[in-house]
Parts: structure tokens; sequence; C-alpha cells
């Protein structure tokens, strides 16, 4: 009877014994695999994220430019419509440029030829046996004309509120900004008139933003070493120049 109690208790150390390595090996195993996950490397997501990009976007280039059939024609994506857009505004250019027309006498004379055309055309069509022409209902539709100043007055506003902020005085930076690109867009202004500087805008808008889309992980190293020496050059000019340059309080106390 004693050998059986002796048996039966060796059978249960030998039960604990195998119940408490598997959980030794499983508890191995976990943290093993803990320390896999805590020495895992970084995914090429989060390394992708700390890429310069120019302007400091975190979008890609259609996204910056809204996303929708205006970032299609600037993008290019649909070749057709974005080159027959180009090719309207380099005609329309040549036309007020280059041949001198101006823009009323051109309307007018379009009008004029369209409505002859039309008009003997609907009256001929007696002596010519056929149908009378019928003309389309033409209707502009409110809602595009609303969203467009919508965003202009949104733009507008944002425009005057940092008008605003550099007048006050807490801008240097703005400030100094602001001067810069005015100065050069007088000297711009100077050598052409308004249509041809905004002909070159149309075809910058066209060009640049394809060609940057394209080659856009060969520029942004180039842009962010020149960012760099900006800031560099900016840092000694701000340490000679405008730090020296007495600056009086911004909030006033009135004294009694």
């Amino acid at each position: 009877m004693a050998e059986e109690n002796e048996h039966g208790g060796s059978k249960v150390e030998s039960v604990i014994e195998k119940v408490s390595e598997k959980i030794h090996a499983d508890n191995s195993s976990s943290s093993s695999d803990s320390e896999s996950e805590t020495v895992k490397p970084a995914s090429p997501s989060s390394a992708k994220a700390k890429i310069f990009r120019l302007f400091g976007r975190e979008k890609p280039v259609h996204q910056v430019f809204g996303g929708g059939k205006p970032a299609d024609l600037l993008l290019w994506r649909n070749k057709k419509i974005s080159a027959g857009f180009l090719g309207g505004a380099t005609a329309a250019w040549v036309f007020f440029e280059l041949l001198e027309y101006h823009l009323l006498t051109l309307v007018c004379y379009i009008l004029i030829g369209v409505l002859a055309i039309l008009f003997l055309y609907s009256n001929a069509h007696t002596f010519i046996n056929k149908h009378p022409p019928s003309f389309p209902n033409v209707h502009i539709p409110e809602d595009p004309f609303l969203q467009v100043v919508s965003g202009l007055t949104i733009e507008i506003n944002r425009g005057f509120a940092v008008l605003r902020e550099i007048a006050s005085g807490k801008e240097l930076k703005k400030f100094l900004i602001v001067i810069a690109g005015l100065w050069i867009l007088s000297i711009v202004g100077s050598w052409s008139n308004f249509l041809t500087l905004f002909y070159i805008a149309v075809v910058l808008l066209h060009t640049v933003p394809v060609l940057y889309e394209k080659f856009e992980d060969k520029i942004d190293p180039f842009a962010e070493k020149a960012w760099i020496e900006i800031k560099k050059q900016y840092a000694v000019f701000d340490a000679k120049v405008l730090s020296k340059i007495p600056k009086g309080p911004l909030n006033y106390k009135k004294t009694v």
C-alpha cells in the first residue's frame, strides 16, 4: 500500500514538472517574441515620412492642388484637355499681344460672324428643304460660381489677416518676405504687361507642377540643401542686422 502511494506521488510530481516546464517554455517564447518586436526595425513608411518634401508638404502633389478637376488639368491627367487649355491660352496671347487685337473688338467680330451664319441658315432652310435648326437652352449653373466666389473670399480674407499681422509689427520675417516679393514683382512687371505675365503664370502652372511630380525624388534633396543654406544665411542676417534693430514694447499700459 505504501508502495502504491509512493508510485502515485511520483506520477503527480512528474506531471507537475512537465506542466512547469511547458509554462517556462511558453514564457520564454513570449519574451523572445516581445524582444523581437521591440528590436523590429522601423517600417519603410515611417522612414519615408521623414523624407524632406518641398514646402513641408505631407500630401501628394495631386492632393495639394485640391485633388479635383483643376488638379487633373494642371498635372496633365487628361492630356487632350490640358493641351487644349494651354493651346487656347497661347492663341489668346498671340491674338491680343502679338497681333494687337482688342478683347472687345475680337469678341464682337466673333459674335457678328456666328449670329450672321445662324440667322442666314435659319432663314434658308425653306430653300434647301431642311428642318429649321433647334438651338438648345443655355443655362449656367450657380453652384460652381458660388464655390469659386467662396474660395476667393476665403483666400482674400486670409491675405488680409496676413497683411494685418505684418502691419502690426509682429512678424519681421514675413514683412521682409512680402517686401522682397513685391519688389521682384514690380521689376518683372516693368518688363512686360499684365497679359504677358498672366500667360507666363498659366504656362508655369501647366509645366512646373507636372515636372516636379515626375522628378520629385531628385528635386527634394536639392531643395533640402538650398533650404538649409537659406536658413543659415538668414541666421547670420538676423544676428548681424535684425537683432540690432531696437524694438519697442508691443503692449502699452495706460498710466493715470
